[in-house]
C-alpha cells in the first residue's frame, strides 16, 4: 500500500471518528508490531493498550497484536511507521536508538537498575525529552512503556560468575553498539543479531547465549536451548509502544488524546505485571531445570569494567554528559 493510500485510510478513518463516538460507526483497526511471541511485557503491554483505547473511543478504534515479528525485524518496524506503512510497534528500547540517539541513555549500563529507576527515568522530565528527540529524529512518537526487567545473561555451556568466565564462549547481541561495546569491556567480542534470528541460533549453537529479562526469557522458552543464567542487571529491558508520527497527526484530537491516555494506562499496567510476575517466572525457569548464577563480588568487575568504557565513549550521541549525570542525579546518584 503506499504512502497515499494509507494516509487516505488513516483520513477516512478520522472522519468516521468524528460521529462516531455518539452512534453506529465503522470500527478502525490498528496494526500492532509485537518482536515478542505471547506472555511476555511486550504482549501484556499491547493488550492492555488495547482494552484502554477501545473503552476511551467507545469501541470506534482497537487493534490487533502481531506477535514474535510476524511483520517485520524491530528494526525494520521503526522504519515502516516512520513512512505511515504500520501503524504500532512494540519494541526493545535498543531498536529504537540507532534512529534516535539520545534514547541510548536508558541503554547505558547499569544506569537503570530496577523498575523503579525505569518508571522515574522514563515518565519523567527526561522521557518526555526523550519522546519528543524520537518523534523529530525517527519519525515515531513513544506513547507507551512497558518494563521488562533486568537483562540476565543466559548461556548453554557452564556458569558464569566473573567476565572472565565468558571466555570461548559465543553471545548474541542485538545490533547496538552500547550493548556491544559492554561485552567487549568484559573482553568478549559478541555477535550481533536479529532478534528473529536468536532462538534458531542458539538451538543450532550458532551461538551459545545471549541476555534478556526473566519474562522474555520464558515466553520465548529458551529453557528449552539455555541451561544456565548470571543473574547481573548491566541493562533495564524497556520496550516502548510506538506509533507512526504521521498516523497520530492524522487522527483527531480526542482520539490523540485516547492513544496517549491508553498508553498510559497501560504503562501502569506493566509496571504492576513485572513486580507481580518477575519472582515467579524465575522460580519457574529453574523449575524447568535453568541454573542461577550470582554474579562474584557483587557485579562489581561487571560494573566497573562496564561504565568505565562505555559511558565516555556514548557521552556525545546522548546529548552530553550532562545529560547522564542529569538521569543519574534523578536516581539519587552521582557518576
Amino acid at each position: 500500500m503506499t504512502l497515499l493510500g494509507r494516509s487516505s485510510i488513516v483520513a477516512a478513518a478520522a472522519a468516521v471518528m468524528v460521529t462516531a463516538m455518539g452512534g453506529a460507526h465503522a470500527q478502525e483497526t490498528f496494526r500492532i508490531a509485537v518482536g515478542d511471541a505471547a506472555g511476555g511485557t511486550q504482549h501484556e503491554l499491547g493488550k492492555a493498550f488495547i482494552e484502554e483505547l477501545e473503552a476511551r473511543t467507545k469501541g470506534a478504534y482497537t487493534a490487533k497484536l502481531y506477535m514474535n515479528g510476524q511483520l517485520g525485524d524491530e528494526q525494520n518496524t521503526v522504519n515502516d511507521a516512520a513512512m505511515g506503512l504500520l501503524d504500532f510497534s512494540i519494541l526493545a528500547i535498543n531498536n529504537v536508538t540507532p534512529f534516535s540517539p539520545t534514547v541510548g541513555l536508558l541503554t547505558l549500563p547499569y544506569v537503570i537498575r530496577s523498575v523503579d529507576d525505569a518508571e522515574k527515568l522514563t515518565q519523567g522530565e527526561i522521557g518526555k525529552e526523550l519522546v519528543e528527540n524520537t518523534i523529530r529524529d525517527a519519525g515515531v512518537r513513544v506513547v507507551g512503556w512497558a518494563y521488562s526487567g533486568c537483562r540476565v545473561l543466559t548461556n548453554s555451556e557452564r556458569p558464569v560468575a566473573t567476565p572472565a568466565d565468558l571466555e570461548g564462549l559465543v553471545i548474541r547481541v542485538p545490533k547496538n553498539e552500547i550493548m556491544i561495546d559492554a561485552y567487549r569491556s568484559w573482553g568478549v567480542n559478541p555477535t550481533p543479531m536479529a532478534w528473529s534470528e536468536t532462538f534458531t541460533a542458539l538451538q543450532l549453537g550458532v551461538v551459545d547465549g545471549q541476555d534478556n529479562p526473566y519474562i522474555t526469557v520464558h515466553a520465548m522458552k529458551f529453557y528449552e536451548v539455555q541451561k544456565y543464567i548470571t543473574d547481573i542487571c548491566y541493562i533495564f529491558s524497556i520496550e516502548p509502544l510506538i506509533v507512526s508520527e504521521s498516523v497520530f497527526q492524522g487522527l483527531p484530537p480526542e482520539v490523540q488524546t485516547a492513544v496517549l491516555e491508553a498508553g498510559a494506562a497501560a504503562t501502569k499496567h506493566s509496571a504492576a505485571f513485572l513486580r507481580a510476575q518477575e519472582e515467579s517466572i524465575r522460580a519457574d525457569l529453574v523449575a524447568k531445570g535453568m541454573e542461577i548464577t550470582e554474579p562474584a563480588d557483587g557485579e562489581a568487575e561487571w560494573i566497573k569494567r562496564a561504565t568505565e568504557a562505555v559511558w565516555p565513549k556514548f557521552h556525545e550521541a546522548i546529548g552530553g554528559k550532562e545529560k547522564l549525570d542529569q538521569a543519574l542525579a534523578a536516581l539519587g546518584r552521582t557518576s
